[in-house]
């Protein structure tokens, strides 16, 4: 069985720059491959609350370690131009020596797109512009040069130059699992197809239909990696398992975390058998959030006790 890729999800919300900088370094040092943050202008339902910007800070996190991987679940596409996300991808991919991982989504808080005055639209209107997005930026990494009329976009002989350090390009993740909209562009587009917490009980009818689009297209479904975004309640010792399960409760125990479908809840050896059954399901990409924002502790003992064991 091949080691899936190991990644922690850090909702920057609450967190300094020198907090999340600790948390990246320390990843780096232990081994773990990947940090993923979201792209919000502020942090849901909490509009007053400390929220660093989602570009910037992974710029900053990339620029100062040299082995990690940092992405977005998932960067929200109203938010910046195709053609300047194009420009800034390939800027950051030749910064970090190739370590982008580029999240792509069609937007989830209607609020603060209503408070900064972007066009919201219906769920249909942004997953059309979404696919507007990703064939633009294919364009830009694969040929170097924009060429594109769409509904909501119009390119014309535009160069994108340099070119992603990465061959062929960043991988593109698109996390969703809607398969009216959504899992039609991940079967065209995506190097990555992201299942969300709130579709965790529905995983193995997803990747299903994942794969009766794939055939639909043409596109070899084994091409595409899956990945997969859950909580994990993890406790160095029995002792210990009441509090941190009680704290992953009280964090996420809401509808849409899916802190019960996939059970991430345990010591190191339950979580680790937990997630050998999702790597043998197929999920070449799992990336975790901690019950406790991943502590020194919890970040310590996923990279030496649970990875091994994968």
């Amino acid at each position: 069985m091949t080691r899936p890729e190991i990644g922690v999800y850090l909702p920057q919300m609450g967190f300094s720059f020198e907090d999340v900088l600790h948390r990246a370094r320390r990843c780096e040092e232990l081994g773990i491959d990947s940090l993923w943050l979201y792209d919000h202008l502020y942090g849901p339902g909490m509009p007053d609350y400390p929220s660093l910007e989602a570009w910037t800070l992974a710029t900053a996190l990339l620029s100062r370690t040299e082995r990690l991987r940092v992405g977005h679940m998932v960067l929200c596409n109203q938010f910046r131009h195709p053609v300047t996300l194009a420009k800034m991808a390939t800027t950051l991919d030749q910064i970090s020596g190739g370590r982008l991982s580029l999240g792509l989504g069609s937007g989830s808080i209607e609020d603060e797109h209503r408070r900064a005055g972007l066009p919201w639209g219906t769920f249909a209107e942004r997953s059309e512009q979404l696919g507007e997005t990703l064939e633009i930026l294919r364009q830009a990494f694969d040929d170097g040069r924009i060429d594109f009329a769409g509904r909501h976009f119009a390119v014309s002989d535009m160069p994108v130059t340099p070119g992603p350090v990465q061959s062929p390009r960043p991988p593109i993740v698109v996390g969703g699992v809607g398969e009216n909209f959504t899992l039609p562009l991940v079967a065209r587009y995506a190097d990555v197809w992201n299942v969300p917490t709130y579709a965790l009980g529905q995983i193995t009818e997803k990747i299903a239909a994942l794969r009766a689009i794939c055939d639909d297209v043409g596109r070899d479904p084994q091409s595409i990696v899956l990945s997969i975004e859950a909580v994990m309640a993890l406790a160095p010792d029995e002792q210990s398992l009441p509090s941190v399960r009680s704290l992953a409760e009280k964090r996420f125990g809401g509808p849409g975390f899916g802190l019960h479908d996939t059970d991430l809840i345990g010591t190191p050896e339950v979580v680790a058998e937990r997630l050998r059954g999702l790597v043998a399901s197929g999920f070449g990409q799992i990336v975790l959030f901690t019950h406790d924002r991943c502590s020194d502790q919890t970040v310590q003992l996923l990279a030496s006790e649970v990875i091994p064991r994968l």
